[in-house]
């Protein structure tokens, strides 16, 4: 894994919220692929937003609200974690903050196995939407961008999701799609990312201009 440093930090404490300040991260990936037929898509515009906001303030502009399906998930993640090592045979690994050293990106992954060759999705899901992945097999666009971006990110090969609920009888608790890093086009998606943050930067440094400008006219008024 090149370019990345891997910060010791436990998702959702302040230290976490620190390090992903003004990043674009896998969590918001769907957002920043957003697109409608005309204009730009509210989500991607307000994405941009909030970095330029977390940069110039130095402010997290996350919420760190928790409703009860997410609760769910996070007590039952252990356990899930468990499961899926019991399923695939793979011992996994937990990291922390992986932030990339030349752009301002990163992720928390959920899991990993030796120096990121691969990764994993360890998703909790709520009753109807894990019956919903045991039908299809189908990887929603949030979650396929997240993918994408941890792929991006870390170099690895290949990225499993894996949907479990254990109030299922034990042959569909759980299913797992393994996405190749050529299936989630990592070349298009880095382009699209690398062209995100060159806008985030841009308007950053025009608010920046701003300001220069405010205060040569204050010294200005002020001289004469």
């Amino acid at each position: 894994m090149h370019n990345v440093t891997v910060i010791a930090a436990e998702q959702r404490s302040p230290a976490w919220f620190a390090v992903r300040l003004g990043r674009l991260t896998g969590s918001v990936a769907g957002d920043m692929l957003a697109k409608i037929k005309s204009g730009e898509a509210a989500g991607r515009r307000n994405l941009r937003n909030r970095l330029v906001l977390e940069r110039l303030t130095g402010r997290s502009q996350d919420t760190d609200f928790v409703s009860p399906a997410m609760q769910a998930g996070i007590d039952r993640e252990a356990s899930a974690f468990a499961a899926y090592e019991a399923l695939t045979g793979v011992m996994a690994q937990r990291s922390g903050f992986l932030a990339h050293d030349v752009y301002m990106a990163g992720c928390s992954l959920d899991g990993h196995v030796g120096e990121f060759v691969k990764l994993m999705s360890i998703k909790c899901r709520q009753p109807s939407a894990h019956l919903e992945f045991l039908k299809s097999g189908t990887i929603g666009a949030a979650a396929m961008a997240q993918i994408r971006h941890e792929l991006w990110i870390t170099g690895a090969l290949e990225h499993d999701y894996f949907s479990w609920n254990p109030d299922f009888p034990p042959t569909l608790q759980a299913r797992v799609v393994t996405v190749t890093r050529d299936e989630a086009e990592i070349p298009a998606y880095e382009a699209a990312a690398l062209a995100f943050l060159a806008e985030v930067e841009a308007e950053c440094l025009a608010v920046a201009t701003m300001a220069d400008l405010g205060d040569v006219l204050r010294k200005a008024v002020a001289v004469a």
